[in-house]
C-alpha cells in the first residue's frame, strides 16, 4: 500500500473510538539508520502541522500502536 493512498484514512482510538485526526495532516518520524518508520506525529492543532516544528505540538503515535489499518480507518491505541 502506498502512503499517498492513506492520506485520507482517519485515525481512531481504539480506547474510546474517538476520530483523533486523518493520516494527511501528520508527519512520520523515522529511524534514518534503519529507514523504518517509527512514529506517527499527529498535530496537536491544525495549525501545529504549518508552524510548529517543536516536538511538543504533535502527539507522537508509536508505530508499534497501530492495531489495524482498515479501509477507511487506522486504529491505533494511545
Amino acid at each position: 500500500m502506498m502512503f499517498f493512498s492513506m492520506r485520507n484514512k482517519a485515525i481512531v482510538n481504539y480506547s474510546t473510538g474517538e476520530r483523533i485526526g486523518y493520516l494527511g495532516s501528520c508527519d512520520l518520524k523515522i529511524k534514518e539508520d534503519e529507514g523504518l518508520i517509527e512514529a506517527i506525529m499527529m498535530p496537536k492543532s491544525r495549525f501545529a502541522s504549518l508552524f510548529g516544528h517543536d516536538e511538543n505540538d504533535y502527539i507522537e503515535i508509536p508505530w508499534s500502536n497501530i492495531k489495524k489499518i482498515g479501509i477507511d480507518t487506522i486504529i491505533v491505541e494511545i
